[in-house]
């Protein structure tokens, strides 16, 4: 790709779900020689400065706060400073809420393209070795990261030109202005041979931003005729492999075909936590199809290992490749999961033999990619095809530098499946908005005001009934005073916050009595680890039993509030902490059976919540010696406190709402 864009004049596409300007864009020496910085950002600005004419144009999904803390800061910048306006970077928000673009495209002048799973981020970077103990393999923090492997196809003629095309409108899907481009010779890299010419090629798509509000679903079609068409061998690689409906299929024409068989290479585990537990456990449930269709036997769900010495590590499989006999070979973005089948933006290219040297050119291309991650030469796996499964079992049992592990059953389930799984991998955007305003139903109304009514009623009760004996902080405090001394002091104390939070108990009494009770400082950090913990474990709760019911029924209004929520919800949580607008459990539970990412959820209770338990840990004491010793005094101090937290929380929620004003 350096080599491609060095001899760019006249346009540029990158189209991706993320970039990062400090990628390294060198190759497996791990150093350009061209004279110009090795860094993407600065490469690109590099170039538009060599060739005046040039104009690069940036499109990367606009990304959710879930993966903030993973993407770079001030992209824009780092990509466009100095070049008066020829390299133009924007972040596309035009998907549907639950969706994101995950092409990865780039077109040069329109004459080359590069498609496939690829971004041009960073953590990516790797040779075909995939050794354990790459030095070279390293974040620009210089942490170093496991072993990484992708595919990517570059094309030329009708198809870089076609493909080209699709950026340009994805572009302008996303407002940007376009010019036209003007025709160029294809310049293909000298490092790369050309293995293949005069190939039927087809581009498949998911696209979600369409015309009228319709979704293009070419990939699942066409993976779905694919799977029809196979009469031998499939052999699938994939980040993740969750869409049940293509398993079905493929389980259903292994039925029909008993001599066809798949070999399937896809990661041990996934990153994230979401990931862990949406595309993980929906791995177990499309490994399942197999099973209740009785043909487990022939296939096989691998992962590749390295070794390096005494180091081993597990390749991270980040390629969507599909090859169906010696006939279709596919390479794309799309994974094998139900938001590429019709959520995300997608794009594929379909390569379709129509001669003997296309035949051997695919046939090449899968002994060639078994081969690699099995450590021996093309033509072991091309000899001993008809029998490669024993062969996988024979290198994986000599303790050679690389083989293929079966996935094991372990890793594939999950409890929290049905409460992540269904936001994770759904299979269309998610349309909030319109499910609210099919979903209003008597009983669903019912069951939401008796929930409510609920909540709200066990909060005013702590108040205004003869609870309200049992909501007196002195009395609380005097209780933990008796373990304020010990090591069970602070433990009591936590236990009290998430039992209290449980029956909507006040967390202003129980934060006043622990800072009575075990001093400012302790108290401050006691109160602290029970206001958290208690606020996860409700959070925990309205996620598994209101999550997509409250998506649903919440009314036209209500779903437009929390889209804009999720999008800064650091920032909404520190305000309603602020503004105790309902009970504290009551608002954990509602935030739980929200969309809101947990990560922002906690940080936000953690920010909001800091000024007012600070004020009441320094001044807990007089709080609690006013429940025990009403006087002017006291109430005097009482007030002051109460003014100063008032002080504290007015101040930190104008920085709040002054930074969501920056943004």
């Amino acid at each position: 790709m350096r080599e491609a864009l060095l001899e760019a004049q006249d346009l540029v596409y990158i189209v991706g779900w993320d970039i990062h300007s400090e990628t390294r864009l060198v190759g497996d020496s791990g150093q350009a020689d061209d004279g110009l910085p090795e860094q993407l950002g600065p490469f690109l600005r590099a170039l538009v400065q060599r060739h005046p004419a040039l104009q690069i144009n940036i499109l990367v999904w606009d990304f959710v706060s879930f993966y903030a803390s993973e993407r770079e800061w001030k992209s824009t910048a780092k990509f466009t400073a100095d070049t008066d306006g020829r390299v133009r970077f924007h972040l596309d928000s035009t998907l549907p809420f639950g969706s994101a673009q995950h092409q990865k495209i780039v077109c040069v002048d329109g004459s080359l393209a590069f498609v496939g799973g690829l971004d041009l981020t960073i953590r990516r970077w790797d040779t075909s070795d995939h050794r354990a103990d790459n030095a070279m393999r390293c974040d620009p923090q210089g942490k170093p990261y496991p072993p990484f492997h992708d595919v990517q196809c570059m094309v030329a003629g009708d198809a870089a030109e076609l493909l080209s095309d699709l950026a340009e409108e994805r572009w302008r899907a996303a407002g940007q202005q376009t010019h036209d481009r003007r025709a160029k010779s294809i310049r293909w890299p000298a490092n790369v041979p050309a293995e293949a010419e005069h190939m039927p090629v087809g581009i498949a798509r998911t696209e979600v931003v369409c015309p009228a509000g319709s979704t293009i679903r070419e990939v699942e079609r066409s993976l779905i005729a694919a799977i029809r068409s196979a009469t031998r061998f499939v052999y699938i690689e994939n980040q993740f492999t969750s869409a049940t409906k293509i398993a079905c299929e493929l389980a259903e024409q292994m039925r029909r075909v008993p001599s066809l068989r798949v070999l399937v290479v896809t990661p041990k585990l996934h990153s994230s936590w979401v990931e862990s537990q949406a595309m993980q456990n929906g791995r177990g449930a499309f490994i399942d199809c197999f099973s209740a269709a009785d043909v487990a036997d022939r296939i096989r769900f691998v992962y590749p290992v390295t070794r390096s010495g005494d180091t081993e590590a597990a390749v991270m499989v980040h390629s969507k490749l599909m090859i169906v006999d010696d006939r279709i070979l596919r390479i794309g973005s799309a994974n094998l999961n139900n938001r590429s089948m019709g959520a995300d933006s997608e794009c594929d290219l379909i390569f379709e033999a129509s001669s003997d040297d296309h035949r051997a050119f695919i046939a090449s291309v899968r002994h060639r990619l078994i081969a690699h991650f099995c450590g021996v030469d093309e033509q072991a796996i091309a000899q001993n095809e008809n029998h490669l499964f024993t062969l996988l079992d024979e290198v994986s049992g000599a303790d050679s530098a690389k083989t293929l592990r079966d996935v094991e059953s372990s890793v594939l389930t999950s409890a929290l499946a049905t409460m992540v799984q269904p936001v994770a991998d759904p299979e269309r955007p998610l349309h909030l908005e319109r499910a609210a305003s099919r979903m209003w139903t008597t009983k669903t109304i019912i069951g939401i005001v008796s929930m409510t009514v609920a909540l709200f009623g066990l909060g005013m009760a702590w108040s205004y009934t003869s609870l309200s004996d049992f909501t007196d902080a002195g009395h609380i405090a005097n209780f933990l005073s008796t373990y304020a001394q010990s090591v069970w002091g602070p433990p009591f104390a936590i236990a009290a916050f998430v039992v209290g939070g449980l029956v909507v108990f006040p967390v202003l009494v129980l934060i006043a009595a622990t800072a009575a009770a075990l001093g400012p400082w302790l108290g401050f950090v006691t109160a602290m680890a029970g206001v958290l913990l208690s606020a996860l474990i409700l959070f925990a709760i309205g996620r598994v039993l209101g999550r997509e019911r409250l998506q649903r029924l919440l009314g036209r209004r209500a779903a437009r509030i929390q889209e804009r929520v999720v999008g800064k919800g650091i920032l909404a949580v520190v305000v309603i902490r602020m503004i105790p607008i309902a009970p504290f459990s009551v608002v954990n539970v509602v935030a739980g059976a929200s969309t809101l990412p947990l990560r922002d959820f906690l940080v936000g209770t953690l920010l909001g919540m800091t000024p007012g338990i600070l004020a009441m840990a320094v001044l807990g004491a007089q709080i609690a010696d006013l429940a025990r010793n009403a006087s002017w005094t006291n109430a005097t101090l009482l007030a002051l406190a109460f003014l100063g937290w008032l002080a504290i929380c007015a101040g930190a929620q104008f920085v709040a709402t002054w930074l969501a004003g920056r943004r």
